[in-house]
């Protein structure tokens, strides 16, 4: 949508896009907007995020040097004992035709979650209005509850092996056995409890208060590795946002020890290098090369003082997101997971917790092989593009593996196709991996005939192809401009 607002948020539900825009009518500034959006995502989209899930925000203020606040899945396990360990349970999801993934639940594959901690902090930091009264209207509508739309309820029925493999969640998600569908209403009268005591305390509870204490109690009796001393210690991270330059713009994106940004900014530099607009078989080959530096080496050497700078300089010389522009020029992208989900929800408390430490992805060293504290390397991906110093656009992806090529065809679809938010977002899009292209409709594959890799055609848009939500300046009138992705049920709501 386009709007000459005072201000603009895209989400990836109509109630997690409102809400935000609402702050932003009421006088708060984006941070507020952003917050209030994510709390309310936690109710409207709860399988993709909440107080058991971790996520990045990236804040681009006028002036200011952008930073990124990492509060994403940590390992756990100080003072752990391993012999005590569950095992880890294999579940396959399937997103349609030939494109499946494994995914891995249980108690062990839950990691140190981070999002009532940075939410703290970023209210902290920079917001102006009081926590509780971002809380409240979505502590009232996780009571009252919300009817699942068609976009949630393909979520719901995409994780369903999932969602069977404990009773508590079973409950949630299919509270008289048959599992929520269109129109069905999803509520949680302690989940809205939760968000209200984040409100009122802040972070405290849930790391070193009851609320903590509830969680590490369930998982230890079932198996798993997170410990009070991991909550204890958990802290988010302010970090420097990696930069690329692209077509004359500074691209601002999620640093290491997170894995998106860096491969992101890879594909970025290696397309600066040829003419604009660039060829769809060099979309292919950039997405490649950032698919064949994943190797257990580069996953490894993300945590080392330095390695961006070292790995772009010898090579170029289940997810939501939130994006929202306020009227003083404030950007913020913010993108939150909770995997795909442990299947573990832990009583009284409405929190079901990640199962970060059970994807193969982000583990191909092997499970429970990165040190406790370390956090792990999301491929999550909250963006920024500026021009002159001034925002353009914010953005951000779901989506897993596809969130680096779903970003990465939208900023060239603005960038060097000129396209605005709505039209860039509903250009089809192809995605790189193991061997395979995947294609959505409208992908010319005459162009990728002598291409030697196989080609998988979806026969429509698939949500397999991410969820990007988008905001963005024009630098000549000033109007906002958002979309939010149709694959996901996404919209832009005005303030």
């Amino acid at each position: 949508m386009n709007a000459s607002a005072q201000g603009i948020v895209a989400a990836g539900h109509p109630l997690t896009a409102e809400a935000g825009a609402h702050v932003l009518r009421e006088g708060g500034n984006a941070v507020d907007a952003a917050v209030a959006a994510m709390l309310t995502s936690w109710v409207a989209e709860p399988l993709l995020s909440g107080p058991g899930a971790g996520g990045y925000m990236l804040v681009a203020e006028p002036g200011e040097e952008p930073v990124l606040l990492d509060f994403f899945v940590a390992a756990p396990g100080y003072g752990f004992r391993g012999e005590d360990r569950a095992p880890l349970v294999p579940v396959e999801v399937d997103f349609g035709g030939d494109a499946r993934q494994v995914f891995h639940v249980g108690a062990a594959s839950c990691g140190v979650y981070g999002n009532p901690a940075g939410i703290d902090a970023a209210m902290r930091r920079w917001g102006s209005i009081a926590l509780a009264d971002l809380a409240a209207p979505a502590a009232a509508l996780a009571r009252d509850g919300v009817v699942v739309n068609k976009q949630q309820a393909e979520v719901i029925h995409l994780l369903e092996a999932i969602l069977r493999t404990t009773p508590e969640c079973h409950a949630i998600y299919a509270p008289r056995e048959e599992l929520l569908g269109v129109d069905g209403r999803w509520h949680d009268r302690d989940l809205g409890d939760v968000i209200e005591r984040l409100g009122a305390e802040g972070a405290q509870p849930f790391y070193e208060g009851d609320i903590g204490q509830a969680v590490v109690d369930w998982i230890a009796d079932r198996g798993g590795v997170l410990t009070a001393e991991d909550l204890r210690r958990y802290e988010p991270i302010e970090r420097a946002p990696l930069c690329v330059r692209y077509r004359g713009r500074e691209v601002y994106t999620n640093p290491p020890p997170s894995a998106g940004g860096i491969l992101l900014a890879l594909a970025l530099g290696r397309l600066d290098e040829a003419p604009s607009p660039p060829s769809l078989q060099s979309l292919v080959v950039s997405m490649e090369e950032a698919q064949s530096e994943r190797t257990p080496e580069f996953t490894d050497g993300l945590a080392e003082q330095g390695f961006a700078g070292r790995f772009l300089g010898s090579r170029l010389g289940s997810t939501t997101h939130i994006s929202a522009l306020d009227a003083d020029g404030r950007a913020v992208s913010v993108t939150c997971t909770n995997g795909e989900g442990s299947g573990i929800v832990v009583p009284r408390t409405g929190i079901q917790l990640n199962n970060i430490m059970g994807e193969e992805d982000l583990s191909p060293l092997g499970f429970h092989h990165a040190p406790s504290g370390r956090r792990m390397p999301s491929m999550m991906s909250p963006t920024v593009v500026a021009a002159d110093g001034r925002v353009q656009v914010a953005l951000g992806s779901s989506g897993s593996n596809r969130i680096r090529s779903a970003l990465l065809q939208t900023i060239v679809a603005v960038v060097d196709h000129g396209l605005p938010p709505v039209a860039a977002l509903a250009e089809p899009r192809v995605h790189f991996e193991s061997g395979v292209i995947y294609t959505e409709p409208g992908i010319p594959l005459d162009e990728l005939r002598c291409d030697p890799h196989e080609i998988q055609a979806f026969r429509a848009k698939s949500m397999f192809f991410g969820g990007v939500q988008i905001v963005g300046r024009d630098a000549q009138t000033g109007e906002l401009s958002g979309a939010g992705d149709p694959r996901r049920g996404g919209v832009a709501v005005s303030a």
